[in-house]
């Protein structure tokens, strides 16, 4: 049988981006209070090589509300995280992903009043 190889295109010294505890921590937070006013009811987490998205949907078989992205390479300019919305349009980026995820709080606040 012969071996297949590395898969087509991959670098074996290629990392993926991906979320650390402590910013998962603070996004399903946010999400866990959305879901919590009836706002949100899902979301899907990928790890690609230049960028991890958590994205969020307010039903399974719908476009993503919210993408919530990080991208490490553009820590040094704009900030590596990012609020995007469902027509592509940045909401937010930044630095700090507890502000950058503000631009969402505040929607939180009408969804409750």
């Amino acid at each position: 049988m012969q071996s297949l190889g590395p898969i087509a295109g991959a670098h074996p010294s290629t990392t993926q981006v991906a979320f650390q505890r402590t910013e998962l921590g603070v996004i399903l937070s946010l999400y866990g209070r959305m879901v919590a006013a009836g706002e949100w009811r899902d979301y899907g987490i990928s790890c690609l090589r230049e960028v991890a998205v958590f994205s969020i949907f307010r039903r399974t078989a719908e476009h993503p509300l919210y993408r919530i992205e990080k991208r490490p390479k553009l820590q040094g300019k704009q900030g590596q995280y990012a609020v995007i919305g469902m027509d592509g349009q940045v909401l937010k980026r930044g630095h700090d992903l507890k502000t950058v995820l503000r631009v969402l709080e505040r929607k939180l606040i009408r969804a409750v009043e």
